[in-house]
């Protein structure tokens, strides 16, 4: 979605527009006494850790915990800037056309998309994780290997997601387990800032029909947490723009780079919330081509977020106000020239808000099966590829996958699997399961 702003003059007006040993599960005594509410039409974690396919598929990912790392590493060597992630999505598809899911595609917006039918009439589950990075084409994404520490750009966010959901549907196919509810495990483009969610959005307008998914779960970064409510983005690039002039010859006209200062300061002093968190942040100007010369344009990226629709809206208020004011103010300040500035804002990201209570049927599936596994997850809020299914009513979680990070959108980005990081995909397969249903 893009629309246009236009002010000309003073009003605003809208154009639409080394490697660890392997190690399995081990299943306490306490394990059995565990409360857990019974969610309909699918399993609980009890019932998917009593199946001996699972507890084999659990097995295959802790024993097996070098293949997912391989996997992890290899597939972040293989570039996927904003807009080009194709070769990577390729390679995505012939890792999991090689583990026999079944009807495996690319679809038209360069989404990856795998199969694994189901054996009743289970809910269907949906599991991701994103192909592309921040980085731009040309970044250097080798891998550098300190003991248990990967660093590398994108090694966290979201190769292991994708490690993760390669580990999945190995485990299930080696095990043989038979999920009641059909299962497609997906690698989406387009869930970092540029991609505007463009994959997920896709999937669930243009691939599968309402009501054909029941629950969706993405893979992003590591840790083990759970983001259960989405946090919403307006982001806008806004232009000032005159016709500049000589710094000496034309002084006395409205200067952009002027307006533009007097923007950025009047979105300073915008007042938000502590509660629910609302933030607002200008990160890029650009502007100008000497220094003795007027401007013919100024240029911001601001970045609005929030998990309350009510909230954005309101900052986006306040911030189109401070736009509108410095724009007036600028072009009120030099009353003796005919020159007058224009003000273009184009909405360059729109992520939808949204939530759901932590009682949700995902969300304590989540949190039963992370306990169930000998750990405890909290949830947050977050902006990822849960935003879009989550705003359409569709259950939706994010969680973490496993070992620990730092650096994430930075070069010197890291991943450290630590000594159970094979849980994160352990946690991801019980989940799955449990929410699927096991025959």
């Amino acid at each position: 979605m893009k629309m246009h702003k236009v002010c000309t003059a003073g009003s605003l007006t809208h154009m639409t527009a080394p490697a660890l040993a392997p190690r399995s599960l081990l299943f306490p005594a306490a394990l059995a006494s565990l409360a857990m509410a019974v969610f309909p039409a699918h399993s609980t974690a009890q019932d998917a850790l009593a199946n001996p396919r699972m507890r084999a598929a659990i097995d295959v990912i802790g024993r097996d915990n070098n293949w997912t790392l391989d996997q992890q590493v290899s597939i972040c060597e293989i570039p996927a800037p904003p807009f080009k992630e194709a070769e990577r999505a390729a390679e995505l598809e012939r890792r999991l056309g090689a583990l026999g899911l079944r009807n495996v595609r690319i679809d038209a917006e360069g989404n990856v998309i795998a199969e694994r039918p189901g054996s009743g009439t289970g809910p269907t589950v949906m599991i991701s994780g994103h192909l592309d990075t921040v980085f731009p084409e040309g970044t250097d994404v080798t891998v550098k290997r300190e003991g248990l520490r990967l660093t590398a750009p994108g090694i966290s966010d979201d190769c292991r997601g994708l490690a993760v959901l390669l580990a999945v549907a190995r485990a299930y196919q080696q095990a043989n387990l038979e999920t009641m509810g059909t299962v497609y495990f997906v690698g989406t483009v387009g869930e970092e800032g540029p991609g505007n969610l463009r994959g997920v959005r896709h999937l669930f307008t243009k691939e599968f029909p309402k009501g054909s998914i029941d629950y969706f779960i993405t893979i992003d970064g590591a840790g083990r947490g759970v983001t259960s409510a989405a946090v919403g983005s307006i982001r806008y690039r806004v232009s000032f723009l005159g016709p500049g002039g000589h710094s000496y010859g034309a002084f006395g006209m409205p200067n952009p780079i002027h307006a533009l200062g007097r923007a950025i300061s009047k979105i300073a002093d915008v007042k938000v919330p502590e509660s629910p968190r609302t933030t607002f942040n200008v990160g890029v100007i650009s502007g100008g081509t000497s220094v003795n010369s007027i401007p013919a344009s100024g240029i911001l990226e601001v970045d609005m977020r929030s998990p309350s629709l009510v909230e954005l809206a309101k900052v986006d208020v306040q911030v189109r106000a401070a736009l509108q004011s410095a724009l007036d103010e600028e072009n009120a300040r030099w009353p003796s020239s005919d020159i007058r500035l224009e003000l273009k804002v184009d909405t360059i990201g729109i992520r939808p808000a949204a939530s759901q209570p932590d009682s949700a049927p995902i969300v304590q599936a989540a949190l039963a099966t992370a306990r169930a596994l000998g750990f405890t997850s909290t949830t947050s809020a977050s902006s990822t590829d849960a935003n879009f299914p989550m705003s359409l009513g569709i259950p939706s979680i994010r969680i973490q996958g496993g070992g620990s990070d730092r650096g994430a959108h930075s070069l010197g980005e890291w991943y450290d699997d630590g000594a159970e990081g094979y849980k994160g995909p352990q946690w991801a397969a019980l989940l799955v399961a449990t929410l699927a249903g096991i025959r």
